[in-house]
């Protein structure tokens, strides 16, 4: 009877459990196909794998999201209706006075688009990624997940890549899951050199990732490219969606498609 009993509520609650990973998986389903999503934007799902990568990061609908140097928005329509009912994304943008014109056109490009949908934007929060105090307005251990997208390349061009993951960790939550997707370049390459071409090894990002308090969970071929030979004249911005030799080849990189990217998980220790 005792036997019966424990199966009968092993049972219950694999269902349970079974019925809210539906649940969600749904939730980004519709997230992922919504109609706020711009056409040349889902365009792109063939290559970033939208759904598949969050589901790798193991995100959840009820999660504190933090999304890192948003750009203008790609991730954010998917992300902003699949948190809002339950959930909260805050977004770090560089902001409308930054000295480079475009970093501040492309935020005043990312409020406008919010702006212009509240019923699906209307919650999100919006931060600046100040350069000389990373996040420091979001509080210690105050989010459940902070995600970035092929960001990593221009901190080390640029400088700060220590002082930002070290802020990553600062704004999670003891066990809090962060996410990364970079441009990956060759094993044993120096990352100073392949980072001016946008591309990193994932050794080198994954040492320091976890040399900042971060423990490696999971690594996924989800966005990886093996067609991307990484020697591009002008870098991962040859590739779509740049083209930054506009017609030259257009046709030989349009079928290389998007770069080489590694998938990474960590969790704060």
């Amino acid at each position: 009877m005792i036997l019966t009993r424990t199966l009968i509520i092993a049972c219950t609650l694999l269902s349970l459990i079974t019925l809210n990973a539906h649940a969600d998986g749904h939730g980004l389903d519709a997230a992922v196909n919504g109609a706020n999503r711009s056409a040349e934007n889902k365009a792109r799902d063939i290559y970033r794998h939208p759904k598949e990568t969050l589901q790798f990061f193991d995100i959840s609908p009820s999660m504190k999201v933090l999304e890192i140097l948003p750009g203008r928005g790609w991730y954010t329509e998917i992300l902003a209706p699949y948190l809002a009912e339950k959930g909260q994304l805050t977004a770090a943008s560089f902001g409308a006075n930054h000295n480079s014109k475009y970093l501040a056109k492309t935020h005043k490009r990312f409020v406008k688009k919010l702006e212009a949908e509240p019923n699906v934007y209307g919650k999100v929060d919006v931060v600046l990624f100040e350069e000389d105090s990373y996040l420091k307005a979001i509080p210690d251990a105050s989010m459940d997940m902070v995600v970035t997208f092929r960001n990593s390349h221009n901190w080390i061009r640029y400088g700060g890549i220590e002082e930002i993951y070290a802020a990553f960790s600062r704004v999670l939550k003891p066990g809090g899951v962060l996410g990364v997707v970079q441009h990956q370049a060759a094993k044993g390459s120096d990352p100073k050199i392949t980072a001016e071409k946008g591309y990193i090894p994932k050794s080198y990002l994954i040492d320091l990732v976890e040399k900042h308090g971060f423990e490696l969970m999971g690594s996924s071929e989800i966005n990886a490219n093996p067609k991307d030979t990484r020697d591009h004249p002008e870098g991962v911005w040859t590739l779509p969606p740049s083209y930054r030799l506009k017609d030259v080849d257009k046709d030989k990189y349009t079928a290389i498609g998007e770069s080489d990217r590694m998938t990474l998980r960590f969790v704060k220790k």
